[in-house]
């Protein structure tokens, strides 16, 4: 590589001028992703953004604008047309920022047709640009984390180039912000406004990312059937409501219909395929003199394939990038009481077992909102008895799905004009008197107890609120963002502790650690063998999307709802095969669970029983931990069976197959070994025997013979 300087507009960078880039990469950036650095440079009158994966151009003729967003992995362009940098709205005036205009047709992109763009007086301009080092975006202390490549701020570059006004002088400026990631087919965006005037100004609307994206499909017409759009991953920070990224995500990212493009195959013109990212409404926040506001931020993954385990892996590849911290992955015992005598026990027994954590549950009657010195001094205590033993404690607080009374605190519906009808029947308004308040309890409760858990319940889903709560919230416009805010800076703050984070919704970019995995509560008071081919199916469903630590699972030591003895382990030595199998259901695909009751053994048996899994979960916990490939669901009719890979460890693969029927089962598994990174051969161990060497064939699959006796389980190592 060649390092020279440029000069843009009288300011010196220092930019780097790679190797001309080879049309396709030869290696499969799954399996190693360490030649692929983020660079910077200058491609005749062209700035460049790309890690040899991607790569994002802006011609800077006339204005910057965005005229190539590639993959290069497959060789595809994503944009059609050129759109502006981004779009605001401050004190009513809608301006776009940078961009050209003049594109004859908008169904793809030619050197010819960016030739002939022109400038558009009316945008904000280019004035420069800056290449520097990614940053913290939030605090991470990592306290367990287990995955030893894990870092944090990312591998990478961010370019930031500055638009503002070209008449007169200029009262504000607009940053747009990137940052692309090494090794990963990733980037992200947000941008800044300044205000650089005397008087408040007041952004109304922003929509921080625009891309006019090639169709994935382009139909004549399509009556009642949903079309599929470009294959590309986006989501934002800005995201509530649910247990996956595309409920999660759906009120910021949008895709729209393009009313530019008119030479679509689709009769009406209606194929969505204009990408707009920008909250459903507001924010409607006022920037005081010198002030600053920052948008949430954007996240893109480009996919290489439309094949669901390959998405799939690249996704949690792309999790372990931007959020590490979900890869902290304690075993919790979660208690159903707070008297002393049965904490300390439930500590004991955690620390005897190898447990990490212990959680004051739902139910146990913990309450972090009472402030009183004897409740601070009597958690700290529990907390410190389980810090001299190696364990965090932590406990649980609910907000969502309850109603404060009187209901001035509660959200008020804009279509009702009364309390009720939120996401969850009732919510609390974070911006309210009693909101503000609930938040500061729960900062000095962890302050003055040392808990190093939270488990919060019904999280903030995003709910509208009509009113107007001064100082925070105007009314309607804002207070969704005011509240995302209150909600993601009070995690983030969490996060900077240390605190473990498990929240039932998707505040992973915010800072928390684990969601649900998916699951029904109810199902837990189903028969015992029910439950564990729930546990199998629920696992299998989750983990397409979700790496094994990012989703949690239920054990119910104790009753759950319902189901009496058939559905409960206790007592705990009369269960010990069901026990063994629910905890190597979860364990052995790298997951946690809700062990909820109030003790882990009820014996010797059970002590060992308990002891030995988490002993072999934590002799393979780093490959346990790594990626699932799905490989049979289970059914109940047969074996099913997943396979974690990992190329970078010495246990390249390890196998958990489960038998459920009342029958021994002997099947031969074609295994697929391709992203273990193994080419030739394979050496295969089952329960920690002697090894047996195999060759792959050419599709990088080994024959295995397995056997697996009736109720029972088996795995096998991979190296």
């Amino acid at each position: 590589m060649v390092k020279i300087a440029v000069q843009i507009k009288g300011i010196a960078y220092l930019i780097i001028q790679p190797e001309p880039e080879k049309s396709r990469p030869t290696v499969d950036w799954l399996i190693d992703g360490t030649q692929f650095k983020a660079q910077v440079y200058l491609d005749g009158g062209d700035l460049v953004l790309s890690n040899g994966l991607i790569r994002r151009a802006w011609r800077l003729k006339m204005n910057a604008a965005c005229v190539a967003y590639d993959n290069l992995i497959t060789g595809d362009p994503l944009l059609r047309a050129v759109r502006p940098e981004a779009q605001i709205t401050i004190d009513t005036e809608e301006i776009s920022v940078g961009g050209l205009i003049g594109q004859s047709n908008h169904a793809y992109l030619t050197e010819e047709f960016i030739d002939q763009l022109k400038d558009d007086p009316k945008t904000l301009r280019f004035s420069e640009f800056r290449v520097g080092k990614p940053i913290e975006r939030l605090t991470w202390k990592p306290v367990r984390h287990h995955a030893p490549d894990a870092k944090w701020p990312p591998e990478g570059l961010t370019l930031e180039m500055d638009f503002v006004s070209s008449v007169g002088a200029p009262s504000f400026s607009v940053t747009i912000h990137y940052q692309l990631y090494s090794g990963i087919p990733a980037m992200s965006k947000w941008l800044t406004v300044q205000n650089m005037g005397k008087e408040k100004i007041t952004i109304n609307r922003f929509t921080s990312e625009i891309l006019a994206i090639i169709p994935y499909e382009d139909p004549v017409e399509w009556r009642d059937v949903p079309i599929t759009f470009p294959n590309l991953h986006v989501e934002t920070d800005y995201a509530f409501g649910g247990f996956s990224h595309k409920n999660s995500s759906k009120h910021s990212v949008h895709w729209k219909i393009d009313p530019q493009f008119h030479t679509q195959v689709n009769y009406a013109n209606k194929n969505p395929c204009l990408l707009e990212v920008h909250p459903p409404r507001g924010p409607a926040q006022d920037i005081l003199s010198k002030g600053k506001f920052e948008s949430f931020r954007v996240f893109e993954l480009l996919y290489d394939s439309t094949d669901r385990e390959r998405k799939g892996l690249a996704l949690r590849r792309f999790y372990r990038v931007i959020a590490p911290w979900i890869t902290e992955n304690p075993l919790i015992l979660h208690v159903v009481s707070t008297e002393p005598e049965t904490v300390q026990n439930a500590i004991d027994q955690a620390a005897n077992c190898g447990f990490e954590m212990v959680s004051l549950s739902f139910g146990s009657g913990v309450d972090m909102e009472y402030e009183n010195s004897d409740n601070y001094q009597r958690c700290k205590s529990l907390a410190d008895y389980a810090d001299s033993k190696g364990v965090h404690l932590g406990g649980y607080s609910l907000l969502s799905s309850r109603r404060i009374q009187p209901d001035i605190d509660n959200i008020v519906n804009p279509d009702t004009g009364e309390p009720g009808g939120q996401t969850h029947g009732y919510c609390p308004a974070l911006a309210s008197r009693w909101g503000q308040n609930y938040f500061r309890k729960l900062r000095v409760f962890f302050e003055e107890t040392g808990f190093l858990q939270f488990t919060h319940d019904g999280s903030y889903p995003g709910d509208v609120d009509l009113v107007a709560r001064p100082p925070l919230q105007k009314g309607v416009e804002d207070s969704q963002w005011i509240q995302w805010k209150i909600i993601s800076d009070f995690y983030k703050w969490q996060r900077s502790l240390g605190i473990y984070v498990r929240v039932p919704d998707y505040y992973f970019l915010s800072g928390s650690n684990e969601c649900g995995m998916g699951y029904r509560e109810v199902n837990w008071s189903l028969p015992r063998i029910q439950q564990q081919i729930h546990t199998r199916q629920n696992i299998f469903d989750g983990t397409w999307e979700k790496t094994p630590s990012m989703g949690w699972m239920f054990v119910p030591l104790t009753q759950y709802h319902g189901g009496g003895d058939a559905a409960t382990i206790e007592p705990l030595d009369q269960h010990l095969d069901h026990y063994e199998t629910m905890l190597a259901s979860n364990l052995l695909f790298g997951v946690q669970a809700v062990y909820r009751g109030v003790r882990l053994y009820d014996g010797e048996k059970a002590k060992r029983m308990v002891s030995q899994m988490v002993a072999l979960y934590k002799k393979y916990r780093h490959i346990l931990e790594s990626d699932l490939i799905h490989l049979r669901r289970a059914n109940g009719r047969t074996i099913d069976y997943m396979l974690h890979v990992n190329p970078k460890l010495p246990e390249k693969g390890f196998l958990s197959v489960f038998n459920p029927t009342p029958k021994s089962i002997v099947e031969v598994i074609a295994l697929p070994l391709y992203y273990t990174g193994l080419t030739d051969t394979a050496e295969i161990s089952q329960r920690d025997d002697l090894s047996e060497t195999y060759r792959l064939d050419r599709n990088y699959c080994v024959e295995l013979s397995v056997t697996v006796p009736a109720i029972s389980y088996t795995w096998f190592v991979v190296r």
